[in-house]
């Protein structure tokens, strides 16, 4: 007997001036809170929130410009306004996607938070685990 067929969500967004789009096809394998020096200087904010998702699962149409992170880190920004768009590891079939591009709020929850040693003191994980720099 043949396996039900998984129904499909897709979900848009883009950067804040319209010029890069994306498109999932499928759920994130996960969600985190990060509170890196890096996401916290690229997203202007206390902590970036990050949707993974393999990468046949998500599409990008237009122009970005990728700035290495670290040595094997890529971030891809928009190439007119900067707004961070996805990160992509060398080697990992996987892409980071800033929860904050969807066109829909709500989407995508945080489930565990990383690089707490650097979170401010008055955020308030609500009960998610935290890990002080990467997850295990």
């Amino acid at each position: 007997m043949d396996e039900p067929t998984r129904q499909q969500t897709i979900h848009k967004g883009g950067c804040a001036c319209g010029a890069v789009r994306i498109r999932v096809s499928a759920a994130p394998l996960e969600v985190n809170l990060c509170h890196c020096m890096t996401c916290r200087k690229i997203h202007g904010a206390p902590f970036g929130v990050y949707a993974i998702f393999a990468r046949d699962a998500a599409q990008f149409a237009g122009e970005t410009r990728a700035w290495s992170s670290s040595a094997t880190g890529r971030r891809h920004h928009c190439a007119i306004c900067g707004s961070p768009v996805y990160l992509a590891f060398d080697g990992v079939p996987e892409v980071e996607i800033p929860t904050g591009l969807f066109d829909e709020v709500g989407l995508y929850p945080p489930t565990y938070e990383i690089w707490t040693k650097h979170r401010e003191p008055w955020h308030d994980a609500q009960g998610r685990p935290q890990y002080p720099e990467a997850a295990p």
